[in-house]
C-alpha cells in the first residue's frame, strides 16, 4: 500500500467546527459514499474500498479535543507478490487527540509548548487543527489506511515470489549458503 499525504481537500471530509464541540460528547456515524471511497482507494494504493465507516465522539480534553471511535472497512489490497486481490478487513477502536497548529491558536499553542508531556502506550495518536475545525472523516480515513497490512499476501504468493527467483528467509545469508553446501557434500 502506498501512502500519500492527504490532499488540500480531503476526499471523505467530516469537518466539525470548533464552536459546535460542546462539554458534553455527542455520537455521530460516519459513511463514506461510493464517490469518496473509490478517491480514497486511489490515494491509499488499494484496488478497491468496499466500506468505510465509523462510530466517534468528539469532546474537549485539556488544550485539545478528543476523538474516540471505531471504524469499520472493507478493502481489497494488491498482493505484494502476485498483484492478486487480497481481501482486507478492518474493525477496530481508534482515539485522536487534536490539538492546535502552531500559530492558529496562540495561546493553546503556547501551552502545548510549556506543557511537559508524557507519553505510554495507553496515549492516542495526536493530529494538529488548523483553529477552526476537525475532520473527522479524514481522522477516520487515515487511521483505517494505517490499519491496513502493508504487505499483502495472496494464498498463491509464495509460489509467485519462487518462480520470480526470490529465495525463502532460510535459504538467504550465511545460514542459507551453509545449508546449500552442507546438501551439495551429501550428494557426493
Amino acid at each position: 500500500m502506498q501512502m500519500v499525504n492527504a490532499p488540500a481537500t480531503p476526499e471523505f471530509s467530516r469537518a466539525v467546527p470548533l464552536s459546535e464541540i460542546g462539554a458534553a460528547t455527542r455520537p455521530r456515524h460516519l459513511v463514506a459514499d461510493a464517490g469518496e471511497r473509490a478517491a480514497l482507494a486511489r490515494r491509499f494504493g488499494l484496488l478497491a474500498l468496499d466500506r468505510l465507516e465509523a462510530d466517534v465522539t468528539l469532546h474537549p480534553d485539556g488544550a485539545g479535543y478528543l476523538v474516540e471511535g471505531r471504524l469499520r472497512g472493507e478493502a481489497q489490497q494488491a498482493c505484494v507478490a502476485s498483484g492478486e486481490p487480497v481481501p482486507a478487513r478492518i474493525e477496530e477502536d481508534f482515539r485522536i487527540r487534536f490539538v492546535a497548529e502552531a500559530g492558529h491558536d496562540a495561546a493553546d499553542a503556547a501551552d502545548a509548548a510549556d506543557a511537559e508531556v508524557e507519553l505510554d502506550a495507553d496515549d492516542c495518536d495526536t493530529l494538529f487543527h488548523d483553529g477552526r475545525a476537525i475532520d473527522l472523516g479524514e481522522a477516520v480515513a487515515e487511521s483505517f489506511a494505517l490499519a491496513l497490512d502493508p504487505f499483502p499476501r495472496s494464498p498463491d504468493a509464495d509460489a509467485a515470489l519462487k518462480a520470480a527467483g526470490v529465495k525463502e528467509e532460510g535459504e538467504a545469508g550465511p545460514f542459507g549458503a551453509l545449508a546449500a553446501l552442507r546438501e551439495k557434500l551429501e550428494k557426493k
